[in-house]
């Protein structure tokens, strides 16, 4: 309930208040898509706490760049696997996480 919430408020902000600022973000994915993908993927206190730093780390005392949030733990087996029923690509690091990845040929 609460994660369709704050969903819900990342979608208004990125469909209306994000034409402001276009282009602002000093990261890949933009900071508002990467909070997205963390409340997606990861428990609320996770997604709040790597948010919540993205976010302090955007400015001018950082150089910005790609970073894509990192999985906490792989939950779901899909049936059908093909490029367009995929909707993320969990790529792993050194750590035993996994980077998320938004897959662009996703229809769902």
């Amino acid at each position: 309930m609460i994660k369709k919430l704050l969903l819900g408020l990342l979608w208004l902000y990125q469909k209306f208040f994000t034409l402001i600022g276009f282009g602002s973000c000093r990261y890949y994915p933009s900071c508002s898509e990467f909070a997205r993908l963390n409340f997606e993927n990861n428990s609320i206190s996770s997604a709040f706490y790597h948010s919540f730093t993205r976010i302090l780390r955007c400015n001018q005392l950082f150089d910005g760049g790609i970073e894509h949030p990192l999985l906490d733990k792989l939950k779901c087996n899909p049936k059908k696997l093909e490029l367009d029923t995929i909707k993320y690509w969990w790529v792993p690091n050194k750590k035993n996480r996994h980077y998320i990845i938004k897959n662009f040929s996703y229809k769902g």
